[in-house]
């Protein structure tokens, strides 16, 4: 039973790792203080209690970037999709417009750029989006025209800001 209980509180690190930011052994050690101070594992959910968890939120910061003409929010470690970036898979891309950031509550907001802070992120591939229809048609003239579109996307790991 009790590896079980690791293995659902360690799915629930997994998830909520762009929060807590901890590792392996981080998360044993926050695996025996949840157990002395109150854990509680009903139905693969995490109850808990007497337990403060500021100590773990230290490294929150996301960005807003300029790509393509289109501002998008990026944090460290997650994938965005950008429309079709050039360069081929695995090459390293530089996003210098940054027009905000916040490090902890700390918002830095550009005018209109932040100075001095870039993203960095690789790619990794170009995606197709979903389809779009674009039917057109004059009525009573016998009038129609079905055309479909799907556009390019790059999907882009995001690896630091800073």
């Amino acid at each position: 039973m009790l590896e079980q209980s690791f293995e659902v509180f360690w799915k629930w690190c997994v998830d909520f790792n762009n929060v807590f930011h901890i590792s392996v052994e981080e998360a044993v050690k926050l695996w025996n203080e949840l157990k002395s101070n109150g854990l509680h594992i009903k139905n693969k959910s995490l109850t808990f209690a007497n337990l403060n968890f500021h100590k773990y939120t230290l490294k929150l910061m996301y960005a807003i970037v300029e790509i393509a003409g289109q501002q998008t929010k990026v944090e460290s470690g997650k994938f965005i999709y950008a429309n079709k970036l050039s360069g081929n898979d695995g090459d390293a891309v530089e996003f210098a417009n940054v027009l905000l950031t916040d490090d902890n509550g700390t918002i830095t907001l550009g005018a209109p750029f932040v100075s001095g802070v870039k993203v960095v992120g690789k790619i990794l591939g170009n995606v197709k989006g979903d389809k779009v229809i674009v039917f057109k048609k004059k009525r009573r003239k016998g009038y129609r025209k079905k055309n479909g579109h799907r556009q390019q996307y790059t999907k882009v790991l995001i690896e630091s800001i800073g």
